[in-house]
Formats: structure tokens, sequence, C-alpha cells
């Protein structure tokens, strides 16, 4: 149920299925994000060594209001994780790919 504002009220539960195939979920280690007036567009992608082409293995697609959401989620994790488990190091920020990645030939 909804009230006058559309929102979901707290007492309300959502029965969430969650198939074996799904539930194993998918490994990334590079997300690509792009966005429009009306969705952001996560591509979360996964590079390997030695192979010439990453892969895009999953895209998420989600209105601006629900990508605002889930960066307050992550940052709420992340922070417990730290909490929990000590900081997470960067190691300087992003980190940087060759440009011809894996390519045979290269020196």
């Amino acid at each position: 149920m909804s009230d006058e504002k559309g929102q979901n009220r707290p007492d309300q539960q959502i029965n969430v299925e969650l198939s074996e195939e799904v539930a194993e979920g998918v490994y990334s280690n590079l997300a690509m994000i792009a966005h429009s007036n009306s969705e952001f567009v996560i591509d979360f992608i996964r590079l390997m060594p030695g192979v010439p082409k990453a892969k895009v293995k999953s895209r998420i697609i989600v209105t601006p209001d629900h990508a605002k959401r889930l960066l307050a989620a992550l940052k709420d994790n992340i922070e417990k994780y730290e909490a929990a488990f000590g900081k997470i190091n960067q190691n300087g920020g992003a980190p940087e790919f060759p440009i011809t990645f894996g390519t045979p030939g290269e020196a």
C-alpha cells in the first residue's frame, strides 16, 4: 500500500524471489555509468588479463530517484563494512587499465 505521496509504508512487506542462477552472482571489476534526464544506466564489466575485450556482464537501468537511494545505501553499507573490517584502501584512486589491455603482440 502507498500513502498519499506514493511512498511505501514501513510496515509493508515485499516478497522477493531470488532464483538459484541469480543468487550465484556475477563478478565485475569495473562499472561504467551513463545518464539521461530520465534514467541512469550502470554497466557492470569484467576485465580479464590476456583477453582483448572486456565484457559487460550486467546492465542495470534505474530512475534518478532510485540512483540517489542506491548511492545512500552503498555509502551506509561501506561505513558499516569499514567499522567492522577497517578502512578500504583505494591505492591512489581509480584503477588504471592500459588502453590496449591484453592485446597480443604488446611489449
